[in-house]
């Protein structure tokens, strides 16, 4: 490992110099416009991981975005490690919020910023330069593809039929994963779960059109007040979600699987100090640790109607619309929560409206054991990297494609992530620490070691 230890700091500028090249991409799934970016930085890719040392680098098309795939065998004996990340990346918005350009990156105090900095560009480029060291050095211990995609950010929609149409190509022992976060720099953790997610949208229809409040104002139905109301219908002042059936298929821990959760190193003032907020809030009768990691939740992601440009103008809106997202613990399906959610949004709805419900996309809950061979791995890698054995640790966040993959292909995957959150992933201002940066970079090749070794 000396000599993957020596490639990589005598490469350290280069490195960053490179993903700069990546960083300025704007690869933004959910925005039509980009699809050229996607398509660009797909290609970029590619030719940077045949560049790294992969055999074979590819575009390979979908139906959507395109997947990027690699792969390097050294031997049909060894074991497989197929890595996964993604290439796009979310919306900037709101522009006016970002302190430097979003995609044009700069370092300041030790961290790189701009948009897809960590989420996903950041933690994906560990994998590759951690690769090329590797490659470089003669020490590659197992055989590595690479499935990079551009839809993670909107459901990996074409994801999953990639999967079942490529299953031979895909063959692996276990997937890698670096898109998830860490507690913290001294307190290092995998996350063994993740919840899973159910995302709508909602319109509410009133009058065929915009109407004057003042003459309006008191017979119609404003969609608007409605849709407010609504809201209020999904989740009580307690935090509990108001939907028939939505907790039937959550397990309730016990008292002492509650207890090891919250021997998880938190500090309730430091977090509210951090989010710039007086008090935490949630389902009551948890803590924070709990409500992120092993409750369900409901948030409105967006809403929006009416008149909302500078100065004023005096409207019954027409339409108001909201997105609306739910956070999924093991045993909870997507697919019977979106059609519970959508049951009880149009049995609250007032007559005097029309109401419209679609389901976005969504994803399962995913747990990793702790016992299976890719975990002891990781965790030998993170205590020779970090000199402290990482803690499991259960994700507020989802990654639908990682159920999907145990589903299509019959693998587990492994989290290993080094996002903290400071990072202010899916927000302006995103940023990503040199020191997680090469920190990755240093581990990853330490779990190909221990991996290629495990029984």
């Amino acid at each position: 490992m000396d000599k993957v230890k020596n490639y990589i700091e005598a490469n350290k500028d280069r490195f960053i110099e490179e993903l700069f090249e990546v960083l300025r991409i704007p690869s933004i799934s959910a925005q039509s416009e980009h699809k050229p970016d996607m398509i660009r930085c797909a290609e970029h890719l590619a030719k940077m991981l045949k560049k790294a040392g992969a055999d074979r680098a590819e575009v390979m098309p979908t139906a959507g975005n395109p997947v990027v795939f690699a792969e390097k065998m050294i031997d049909p004996k060894a074991k497989t490690v197929l890595v996964y990340g993604h290439y796009d990346v979310m919306p900037v918005d709101p522009r006016n919020e970002w302190d430097t350009e979003p995609f044009e990156p700069v370092i300041r105090d030790g961290r790189i910023w701009g948009r897809g900095s960590d989420d996903d560009k950041g933690q994906l480029w560990m994998h590759a330069k951690a690769f090329e060291a590797m490659c470089a050095t003669d020490s590659l211990p197992c055989n590595v593809k690479f499935m990079l995609e551009g839809e993670e950010e909107i459901g990996s929609t074409s994801l999953y039929d990639f999967c079942r149409q490529h299953k031979d190509l895909l063959k692996a022992d276990i997937i890698l994963v670096s898109d998830t976060s860490m507690v913290s720099m001294d307190t290092p953790s995998i996350t063994c779960g993740l919840r899973g997610l159910t995302y709508m949208e909602v319109e509410v229809t009133g009058p065929s059109q915009d109407l004057h409040s003042g003459i309006f104002g008191g017979a119609v139905a404003n969609p608007a007040n409605v849709l407010t109301r609504l809201i209020t219908g999904l989740v009580d002042d307690n935090g509990h979600v108001l939907i028939p059936g939505f907790y039937d298929d959550v397990r309730v821990l016990s008292q002492e699987e509650r207890d090891d959760l919250n021997r998880m190193p938190y500090n309730e003032e430091e977090y509210k100090r951090s989010l710039n907020v007086a008090e935490v809030a949630g389902e009551a009768g948890y803590t924070t640790v709990e409500r992120t990691g092993v409750r369900p939740s409901l948030d409105v992601n967006g809403i929006w109607g009416g008149y909302t440009e500078e100065g004023s103008k005096t409207i019954i809106p027409s339409k108001a619309s909201a997105k609306i997202s739910m956070r999924l613990v093991p045993n909870q399906d997507f697919h019977k929560i979106a059609e519970l959610f959508e049951k009880h949004f149009r049995a609250i709805a007032p007559k005097s409206v029309k109401v419209e419900v679609r389901a976005l996309h969504g994803g399962m809950p995913y747990v990793a054991p702790t016992d299976m061979p890719a975990y002891k791995a990781a965790s030998k890698a993170i205590v020779e990297s970090f000199g402290k054995k990482p803690l499991p640790f259960y994700s507020g966040g989802s990654i639908p494609i990682v159920s999907g993959f145990e589903q299509i292909l019959g693998l587990k995957s492994i989290l290993m992530g080094f996002g903290l959150q400071k990072d202010a992933i899916h927000s302006p201002n995103e940023s990503y620490g040199l020191d997680q940066f090469f920190k990755g970079v240093h581990t990853i090749p330490l779990f190909y070691k221990y991996f290629a070794e495990e029984a």
